[in-house]
């Protein structure tokens, strides 16, 4: 950790930061609990310690420091997540440092495009309100649009010119720079070179679409006109240096805190969708748009939380982008809803109909992703015959095969089987062999399988140094290093970590297996702020050098047996001794 980063982790209040995210709550003298952002839960289980300066989940495992908190929920790199931190403790950021030419290079060009798209953005959002933009304007109004509205969302107009915009930002950016930004086009000449640059949108309203932390990297323009010389309804920025599109939710800048407050999503379709819903007050919405979701994407939401209620169009493309999302959001385990609205109306148009409480009272009747996928298998599939229902399983089968729990794979067979008017052992046969061809899901790390004794041993060496803990654990080692050279291994190691952190070594930082880090952040977040009583540590010590001795005194009657069977008798002899030995210590610890 650099000398920098290291000082902004000395300054900075952890339950502070983190208490932008999550709601937290006074649980100790110096603890503090709340709902954990990174996993699904109705009863807090994540914690942050004020004095140790990190925080621990008990329910999902993670943990950390105020980097690594700052890392995880914001989806940025251990620089990105200082530079974040400094800039909440108001400490000022040295200059950057890069590893090569290139890294500076690739940092200056990224500068520069996002420049150029925040000038575009601006640009647009001029000529929105020019002359030329009365069309546009009059279209949003009709769209339910106000001015507030308009600006919220950044909403431009891109006029009907080839130049305009290349004149506007020609003198920020080189000619290569404007080709890589995205915002034009240009045709390939005779001589296989590209030609003069013109504007991508022409006579289209525009979208802007942003990044995690609100920059503009993007845009989605619709066309004013219709007819094959206006071109595609939408067009979206190609992939730029900036963007990728299945790397990107739509809004997701302005939702992802209302995200982590509700603890759900509201996934749709299209950019307007997505506006009018949350200018109605469902902050919580997110688009794809129009793209199909990737599992970057259920990734990212996954950050915020892991329930979404998705509420595409109902026409066929919108229910096969449904079906798809489902699949991708239940292999990653979300727990998924679907909305169908009445008179197969999109979410923008049934707000502007029906008004948002009638949103609102749909998003709470939606339905399980289960019971919508089999009545749908139902519609397309009627059963009345051996044929359909065998279409019909068929349509099912790979969704019930990708639910990660068995319990929940099951029950959704059993009420699909049912539906379909199928024998549920046959359906039940043909999950197993579709299951079988599946990787099962990994279940989650278990708590590390440590005896109690260990569990106050290694309490112990995590107290503060000056403890009194701490003191009898250290005497204790002092006194019997010999026997706690033979303790566990892994307890060794973790013992060995947490003396070292008067040398600056975070323990955290230093194990490699999960379920030990897992397991040491548990010792060092304690719900009771409490640390084991000087009595406990010398009866744990005891027990654990006792098993340890014990464990000494099987190996050693293995190997004298096989000195014995080998007629090694002199070794056997030696053995036998230190055998002796271990069983007149063990005596003396009763």
């Amino acid at each position: 950790m650099s000398d920098f980063a290291q000082n902004v982790k000395q300054q900075a209040d952890i339950v502070r930061i983190i208490g932008e995210y999550v709601r937290l709550k006074k649980a100790g003298a110096q603890n503090f609990s709340g709902l954990c952002p990174f996993h699904s839960e109705k009863t807090p289980s994540f914690s942050v310690h004020a004095g140790r300066q990190f925080f621990h989940c008990f329910g999902c495992g993670q943990s950390g420091d105020v980097f690594t908190f700052v890392q995880k929920i914001e989806n940025v790199s251990f620089p990105e997540a200082v530079r974040t931190v400094a800039q909440k403790c108001g400490i000022a950021l040295p200059k950057r440092e890069f590893h090569s030419p290139e890294e500076a290079a690739e940092h200056r060009q990224r500068a520069k495009l996002i420049d150029l798209h925040e000038a575009a953005a601006q640009w647009f959002e001029e000529q929105l309100r020019s002359g030329e933009g009365a069309a546009a304007r009059a279209y949003l109004a009709q769209r339910g649009l106000d001015e507030k509205g308009i600006a919220r969302f950044r909403i431009g107009y891109a006029p009907d010119s080839f130049h305009a915009l290349r004149e506007r930002l020609q003198g920020m950016a080189d000619l290569d720079t404007l080709r890589q930004s995205g915002l034009f086009s240009w045709k390939e000449q005779e001589d296989g070179q590209p030609g003069p640059i013109y504007s991508r949108f022409r006579k289209r309203i525009t979208f802007p679409i942003a990044n995690e932390g609100g920059r503009i990297i993007a845009f989605t323009a619709r066309a004013l006109e219709s007819g094959e010389k206006a071109g595609p309804k939408y067009m979206n920025s190609p992939e730029t240096p900036l963007y990728s599109k299945g790397h990107v939710l739509f809004n997701l800048d302005k939702a992802r805190q209302a995200i982590r407050e509700a603890d759900f999503a509201v996934l749709v379709e299209g950019q307007m969708d997505c506006i009018s819903a949350y200018l109605a007050g469902i902050t919580n919405v997110l688009a794809t748009s129009g793209t199909a979701f990737t599992e970057m994407q259920a990734r990212l939401l996954a950050r915020y939380s892991k329930r979404v209620i998705v509420n595409f169009d109902p026409d066929t493309a919108g229910a096969n982008a449904a079906e798809k999302s489902i699949g991708l959001l239940t292999e990653e385990g979300f727990e998924v809803k679907i909305v169908t609205l009445d008179g197969g109306l999109d979410p923008d148009r049934f707000i502007r109909e029906n008004g948002v409480r009638a949103y609102m009272d749909a998003l709470r009747t939606a339905r399980r992703y289960q019971e919508y996928l089999i009545e749908r298998a139902r519609v397309q599939f009627p059963p009345r015959s051996p044929e359909a229902k065998v279409k019909a399983l068929n349509f099912l089968l790979p969704h019930i095969r990708r639910v990660p729990n068995a319990i929940a794979r099951n029950e959704f067979a059993t009420d699909a089987a049912q539906s379909l008017g199928i024998d549920s052992s046959l359906m039940r046969e043909e999950l197993k062999q579709a299951v079988a061809k599946r990787r099962d899901f990994v279940a989650s790390a278990q708590a590390y399988p440590l005896t109690r004794a260990e569990q106050i041993l290694l309490m112990a060496f995590a107290a503060a140094p000056g403890s009194e803990a701490r003191h009898t654990a250290e005497a204790a080692l002092a006194r019997h290093s010999e026997d706690f050279a033979r303790i566990r291994e892994d307890v060794q190691q973790m013992v060995h970590l947490l003396r070292a952190r008067e040398a600056g070594i975070d323990p955290l930082a230093a194990m490699q297996e999960p379920q030990q880090k897992q397991m040491l952040a548990s010792l060092f977040v304690s719900v009771h702020d409490a640390e084991p009583a000087s009595a406990e540590v010398e009866a744990a010590m005891l027990t654990v050098r006792r098993l340890a001795l014990e464990q000494q005194q099987r190996e050693l009657r293995g190997s004298i047996l096989e000195a014995e069977r080998t007629g090694r008798m002199e070794d056997a002899l030696q053995l036998t001794r230190h055998a002796q030995e271990i069983t007149r210590r063990l005596r003396e610890l009763d």
